[in-house]
């Protein structure tokens, strides 16, 4: 049976999933985790929800699911430990230095894959695996057939996404909120500038990046057969009323072994939509049907009150047990009480006497045991045996039942004997002293130019598909090497030509590969090129560094979402890389905002988003027909060389994407101090401001 996990913003939030038959539940316990504007719990709170969970069959799952710095990483190393001796069933991570950090404190606790790992290939199922991880959260963009495929290959769990907000970027690669307003999705804060208006040619009248809610109502039994393990409810900023809501109707119709209903499917609309629900990705449908926007609507107070007494008004009574009883003359009255996993409790009475008119019986027996109200638990099956002409008060059996359900109650909350170990930072290594290398990459081969590769950069980077289609490309002057960019984004279906397209470049001598996904790094790897990371991996501290040169990375580009003083920080066990000037990629979009506009591909030209203040924001192709939308400045420090040149650095990356070859030139002149160009607007980037 699929397993159904819900969302829980807060203590009143748990229950309200519990007692609505929620599985599992999934909540923030300190300030590392994808929702830091929820209420997160405190430690008491979190071991009282624990308890309240295991005791009712539910597991719980710590979301530890940001980029967290050096520093983060020490504090984030106690919850982590505390929430393993608390009990906590499984944790949810993005960061491979959380990951790293996870395995050397708390070696017991199950590791998932949060969503914002940007999972959405086998190979990324699998890398998942071989990092020591239990499950894979699937990113929302998948259709049906992909799931089904990675289900029927994976050696891990697969979770998917039922119902709740779906971002316009995929999860863990989206930085429009932190680049444009300081805070960040990747660290808990997304400020959801994609649901404000935007548009085109020069007027923003439109909500062209706000997504309806996903619902998956209507395929459960389809998700169960592909072999998926656990469906997943979002929404932990929302009020529990809402929790209480969907998870009722998910959990009804999942043990019912049915769809929900016209009716039910109108309860999740009235509790929170957008203009309705989508299954676009999902059904491989995508199109303008898809986007909708939140709508003042009348609060649906008899839905809310009904759900509020689901979990205000007593226990559902959600774990079967076995009872057992055993009435013998001159022996002591004999309870007991076995759940579902094995666990017995006992509970030893006074010696019945010998009756003098009515003579106990065992129906009268299993009665009075089976009235189970106020617990979370039902009397499922009886063994009674009650000799006869006995007599025994059924006060004295009400407090047999209560003594045992109380110890199976002790037994079920009971804290897990599990190892923990000392999070070791490792040893520093000594920030380079040499100023860095240039690399380049661009986004079409005809920025890559001869009077370019004269100035001599470390690196070139190309796309896949670029690099194949002009294999004169290939080849560069003494000193400087060709690599080829993969794509961030592959669905296993694109596998097959990229394999050949690999294979192609690779026989063309070029040797490096720039992977910025963790389900591209086996396919690079097998084909014999040297690893080097890109953005989209999310260095963000020493242990990830350390982790990918574990996978066997040559080099890394660090998130432009640190700070300076950070990245110098940074002990650097491999060449690192930063992009110093650019068009910072703020989204990638599976949905194509272009042909959502005018109703065919247009990718060739750059089109041209602009939001409410007059920013205009240039929307490119990226490979798989996906668009990425770009920074409306450019990232310019060229006059700030001193400061990164210091900071330990092997090279800084001139990213090349709206710019003409004759302007490519022209920076890496200014950036090689050749001129003195600077572009008429600019931005410095996140570099020198605290990202939240």
């Amino acid at each position: 049976m699929l397993e159904l996990l819900a969302p829980a913003g807060s203590m009143e939030a748990v229950a309200a999933a519990v007692q609505n038959g929620a599985d599992a539940v999934y909540l923030g316990y300190g300030d590392f985790n994808a929702r830091r504007n929820a209420k997160n719990f405190s430690r008491e709170e979190f071991a009282a929800a624990v308890s309240y969970c295991h005791v009712r069959g539910a597991k719980v799952y710590l979301t530890l699911n940001t980029l967290l710095t050096d520093r983060e990483l020490l504090q984030a190393a106690g919850f982590a430990a505390e929430a393993s001796s608390l009990g906590a069933d499984a944790v949810l991570v993005q960061d491979m230095g959380v990951l790293r950090m996870v395995r050397q404190v708390a070696p017991d606790l199950p590791l998932h894959a949060s969503t914002q790992m940007t999972v959405h290939n086998l190979d990324g199922v699998k890398m998942a695996a071989d990092l020591g991880m239990t499950r894979a959260v699937l990113s929302r963009e998948l259709s049906r057939d992909q799931i089904e495929y990675i289900c029927q290959n994976s050696p891990i769990e697969i979770e998917v996404f039922a119902h709740g907000a779906l971002c316009m970027c995929y999860s863990g690669q989206c930085f429009l909120s932190s680049v444009i307003g300081g805070r960040s999705g990747n660290r808990g804060l997304c400020a959801q500038p994609c649901r404000l208006k935007y548009g085109w040619e020069g007027k923003a009248n439109a909500y062209p990046l706000s997504l309806k809610d996903l619902s998956l109502a209507g395929y459960l039994r389809q998700l169960r057969k592909m072999g998926v393990k656990c469906v997943k409810l979002e929404g932990r900023m929302k009020r529990p009323e809402y929790v209480a809501v969907v998870t009722g109707i998910f959990s009804r119709a999942i043990h019912e072994d049915r769809e929900p209903t016209a009716e039910e499917v109108n309860q999740l609309q009235a509790a929170f939509s957008r203009q309705g629900f989508t299954q676009g990705y999902y059904l491989d449908q995508q199109g303008p049907h898809m986007f909708g926007v939140r709508e003042e609507t009348k609060e649906p107070k008899e839905l809310f009150a009904a759900a509020r007494n689901t979990y205000q008004s007593g226990e559902a009574q959600r774990v079967p047990v076995t009872f057992y009883a055993m009435l013998r003359p001159g022996e002591p009255a004999q309870v007991g009480v076995k759940d579902p996993d094995g666990r017995v409790a006992t509970a030893e009475g006074p010696v019945p006497e010998e009756a003098r008119t009515r003579p106990l019986t065992a129906d009268a027996v299993e009665k009075q045991l089976s009235r189970t109200g106020g617990t979370p638990y039902r009397a499922d099956r009886m063994r009674v045996l009650v000799e006869e002409g006995l007599s025994l008060p059924l006060s004295t059996l009400n407090s047999l039942r209560r003594e045992a359900l109380d110890g199976l109650t002790r037994q079920r909350e009971a804290l897990p004997q599990r190892r923990t170990g000392e999070y070791r930072p490792g040893a520093r290594y000594e920030n380079r002293k040499e100023p860095p290398a240039l690399t380049i990459s661009v986004r079409t081969a005809d920025q890559v130019t001869k009077e370019l590769l004269d100035l001599g950069p470390a690196l070139v980077y190309i796309p896949l598909e670029e690099l194949a289609a002009h294999p004169e490309k290939a080849s560069a002057p003494a000193g400087t090497s060709i690599g080829v960019i993969l794509p961030r984004i592959a669905w296993d279906r694109e596998f097959p030509q990229m394999v050949e397209l690999l294979k192609k470049v690779r026989d063309l001598g070029v040797k490096d590969a720039l992977v910025g996904n963790l389900g591209m790094i086996q396919v690079a790897g097998d084909l014999g090129f040297t690893l080097r990371g890109d953005f989209g991996l999310e260095v963000y501290n020493t242990q990830a560094v350390k982790e990918y040169k574990r996978l066997g990375f040559s080099s890394l580009t660090l998130s432009f979402e640190l700070k300076l003083p950070q990245i110098r920080d940074i002990s650097k066990s491999l060449d690192t890389e930063l992009i110093t000037y650019g068009r910072l990629p703020l989204m990638i979009m599976e949905n194509c905002i272009i042909k959502n506009r005018t109703g065919s591909c247009n990718c060739q030209n750059v089109n041209v988003l602009t939001d409410r203040k007059g920013a205009r924001f240039p929307v490119v192709k990226a490979p798989g027909c996906r668009n990425e939308l770009l920074n409306s400045q450019k990232l310019f420090l060229a006059d700030k060389a001193a400061d990164y040149r210091r900071i330990g650095l092997w090279a800084q990356r001139l990213l090349f994407t709206t710019e003409s070859p004759e302007e490519c030139v022209q920076v890496a002149r200014r950036y090689l101090d050749q001129s003195s160009w600077s572009p008429r607007e600019y931005t410095r980037g996140l570099y020198y401001r605290d990202v939240e």
